[in-house]
């Protein structure tokens, strides 16, 4: 255990990372101080139209699990079972993401998770300060400047070690950067995207299928919708930010609603505030957050999005970030010292985070392009019946992803291989009724050894 004066950190950032993170630190005897440049979501209204509804995987819940707090978090979470595909023509279907309801995520409103993570970090004794901006750091005094941007007034603090877990656009990354350059580069997507709602009805049920994931794919731009425990539905449409359909043609509410009218007609049935919402709310930024190093010595480290930022197309950012929280505190415990426990944590996680940020990259593609393709569901189909056949050796990407503890760099790796697998023996077949078994188990054993967690 690392032996310090003080055994004081202070997280920047009381959202879900650092909420998570300072509930696991108080609990191994850290004084954890948080700084949140928001007011609290408890007793504020919380910021609407920019937050994607969260999708809680294996991962995350495994570090609730750790935490001592998923089933908190679990009351208020929906299961999904798989994609349900809205096609243009035709009736919706629904591709189950696992091969029963042990397989499924869960969809949950980020403020209810955020509230509920930021009463148990309290409980467990961290001090939250809100109203706190980042604003200068000097990293060799041990001296921040925060500021209250309700009335401009500066608050100063001494501190020991600093935890970034402020979001893509992290104010502590910002003065690390202004130290000591992490090659700071985000590729923007060409695309962004427009929160919207679907009420629940007037008993408060759901409009729609609960317990699944609604895509509406079109090509280049798709809708989709998850579900909230209180019968509502976050609705989301991605479109590229030029051409036609695009943001720079779509600017009025007015033009929204043609463009549901004609592309998401049982999407628009469901929106009776589009308009309104549509004007409301602007749109958000899709990037990938890409550094050279995520921490400075032991004065400085970055969690989460505030390292590596990620489109939200597999649903792994919160995941992903809370597997962080993780191993940020175990590295704490096992190394002697912040400045080694921090460069371990950067060694194990950089390169998994890396991996799952290309896969969301990825998954975009398959979201919008693919699920309704004749190819992709024959090679989904392929993929099922040759995990019934070698379950611990060909496992789906989904699967590996979501449903097991797999390293993302190591998904990505199989995932490359199966992919081709998938391809070549599907190659000018449209059923599956010529597949050479034999030589596919051939292939399978050769390629892809057991995989640790596969059943």
């Amino acid at each position: 255990m690392i032996a310090t004066a003080h055994r004081s950190l202070s997280i920047i950032g009381a959202g879900l990372a650092g909420s998570l993170l300072a509930i696991l630190l108080s609990r191994q005897g850290w004084r954890i101080t948080l700084y949140e440049r928001r007011g609290d979501p408890r007793i504020s209204d919380y910021e609407s139209g920019r937050s994607i509804n969260l999708a809680l995987a294996e991962r995350g819940r495994n570090a609730l699990r750790q935490a001592g707090v998923e089933e908190a978090v679990m009351g208020k979470a929906v299961m999904m079972r798989g994609r349900m595909v809205h096609p243009r023509q035709g009736e919706p279907q629904l591709q189950r993401y696992g091969r029963d309801d042990s397989e499924v995520i869960w969809s949950i409103h980020r403020k209810d998770l955020n509230t509920t993570l930021l009463q148990l970090a309290e409980d467990a004794g961290a001090q939250v300060h809100f109203h706190r901006r980042l604003h200068t750091v000097d990293f060799d005094a041990g001296y921040a400047r925060f500021i209250d941007d309700r009335n401009d007034h500066p608050h100063d603090i001494r501190f020991d070690t600093l935890i970034g877990a402020d979001g893509a656009g992290s104010a502590l990354r910002a003065a690390m950067n202004r130290k000591h350059p992490l090659e700071e580069r985000i590729a923007f997507l060409d695309h962004s995207y427009k929160e919207l709602e679907i009420p629940p009805t007037d008993d408060g049920g759901f409009r729609i299928e609960a317990n699944a994931l609604h895509i509406w794919p079109r090509g280049n731009y798709m809708c989709i919708a998850l579900p909230n425990h209180e019968g509502t539905f976050t609705v989301t449409l991605f479109l590229p930010n030029e051409g036609t359909p695009s943001f720079a043609t779509t600017n009025s509410g007015a033009e929204a609603e043609a463009l549901f009218a004609r592309d998401f007609p049982d999407a628009l049935a469901l929106i009776p505030n589009l308009r309104r919402d549509w004007e409301e709310h602007p749109p958000g930024l899709l990037g990938t957050l890409h550094l050279r190093q995520w921490h400075l010595q032991g004065r400085a480290v970055l969690i989460g999005d505030a390292a590596h930022a990620m489109v939200p197309f597999h649903g792994q950012g919160m995941n992903c970030a809370f597997e962080d929280c993780v191993a940020l505190a175990r590295h704490l415990l096992e190394q002697d010292s912040l400045a080694s426990a921090f460069a371990a944590f950067e060694a194990e996680r950089k390169p998994n985070a890396e991996a799952i940020q290309q896969m969301a990259l990825e998954n975009y593609l398959e979201m919008r392009d693919r699920v309704a393709d004749p190819a992709f569901l024959l090679q989904r189909e392929l993929e099922q019946q040759l995990q019934a056949r070698w379950p611990t050796r060909f496992v789906p990407h989904y699967t590996m992803v979501t449903f097991l503890h797999t390293p993302y760099a190591v998904a990505l790796e199989r995932t490359a291989v199966q992919r081709r697998i998938l391809e070549e023996a599907t190659a000018g077949h449209h059923t599956l009724e010529r597949i050479d078994w034999a030589a596919l188990e051939r292939v399978v054993h050769a390629q892809l050894p057991v995989l640790e967690g596969a059943h």
